[in-house]
């Protein structure tokens, strides 16, 4: 294995790494069950800021 063989494998791997890292990141954020808490937090920096006003 030569130097250049080893930076085209590392190459792909980071790019398959980086790939399925991203499809589960969104995968996680658009999962069903997270909506709700979604939801909450979102609305509880909004009512943090009323609260301050």
């Amino acid at each position: 294995m030569d130097f250049d063989t080893l930076i085209r494998f590392s190459k792909q791997f980071g790019l398959v790494w980086f790939f399925v890292l991203f499809v589960a990141i969104v995968a996680w954020a658009y999962w069903p069950g997270n909506k709700k808490r979604f939801e909450q937090e979102g609305r509880s920096i909004l009512e943090d800021v009323d609260e301050k006003t």
